[in-house]
């Protein structure tokens, strides 16, 4: 495939995509909120495929450009997006529970339209930004913190059950949403997803870091967050194997672990960043 032909085949999925996205979170819609039978059958088939076209999409922009989509916050956006649908694929297949996509892939449409919008092909970058190890790393740990965030969205809506079944109003939440156990599994599901690949990252990270950095720290604040981080999802799954913590104990903190996340990826980021700051 020529370079021209390669350049507008990735056009084409720029502008796809977020139709695409769209297409799948309004069938996830109508299955939810109107109960559409054909949307009820047709929205996992969707949902996989878009999953293995977002696949191509950030294949070929490897090719293309010559380095993993994360050089930008557009890059990673997208990148975001597909972490989103693979991880609520991933959450789908391991619970066979299908109705609450709408809640999770609407923020996976929200990346990748805004993504779409902004993105820009950069062949100029730095050099240690052409690393597949590094994309890898990213990948796996956005991949982690998306599977966190997964887990903390099931929480907050276990919450709002758990609140209308104590008052005993039972609405549409009530009606259309897994039961208590269910999402509690799902957001259980979530936080050992994002733990393995928040574990494959750091481990990544700690044996590449010495050659790519002729001096670096393993003091570096992003560093240290990551450990709290995964040291945090640790003592959380162990004692819920060890001391049988379940319920509400575990959803709340699946949502403190998520405000955890959010304190890494901007805070640290914007004023705390060492090394990490290339990206």
């Amino acid at each position: 495939m020529s370079v021209m032909d390669l350049s507008l085949l990735i056009d084409i999925f720029v502008i796809a995509m977020p139709l695409w996205y769209a297409g799948v979170v309004l069938l996830y819609a109508f299955a939810f909120f109107g109960s559409d039978g054909r949307a009820e059958r047709l929205k996992t088939l969707f949902l996989n495929a878009t999953v293995v076209l977002h696949l191509i999409y950030i294949a070929l922009r490897t090719v293309a450009f010559d380095h993993p989509p994360i050089t930008t916050v557009y890059e990673i956006m997208t990148m975001l997006a597909a972490c989103i649908s693979i991880g609520y694929a991933y959450i789908e297949l391991r619970t066979k529970t299908r109705n609450t996509g709408f809640f999770i892939l609407l923020l996976a449409l929200v990346f990748q339209t805004t993504s779409s919008l902004f993105i820009k092909d950069l062949t100029e970058i730095a050099l240690i930004l052409r690393s597949r190890l590094l994309g890898f790393h990213v990948s796996a740990a956005l991949l982690g913190y998306t599977a966190i965030s997964l887990s903390a969205v099931y929480g907050v809506l276990y919450l709002m059950l758990y609140h209308q079944i104590k008052s005993s109003r039972f609405g549409l939440i009530y009606n259309r949403l897994p039961n208590l156990e269910m999402l509690e599994k799902m957001s259980h599901k979530s936080v050992v997803l994002g733990f393995w690949m928040l574990t494959i990252a750091i481990t990544i990270g700690w044996f590449w870091l010495p050659r790519a950095f002729d001096h670096f720290s393993y003091f570096d604040p992003k560093l240290i967050s990551s450990l709290a981080i995964w040291c945090l999802y640790a003592i959380g799954l162990s004692a819920k194997r060890q001391f049988g913590w379940q319920g509400r104990k575990m959803m709340i903190i699946s949502v403190v672990g998520f405000g955890c996340v959010f304190l890494s990826l901007t805070l640290i980021n914007l004023y705390m960043s060492g090394f990490h700051s290339f990206q």
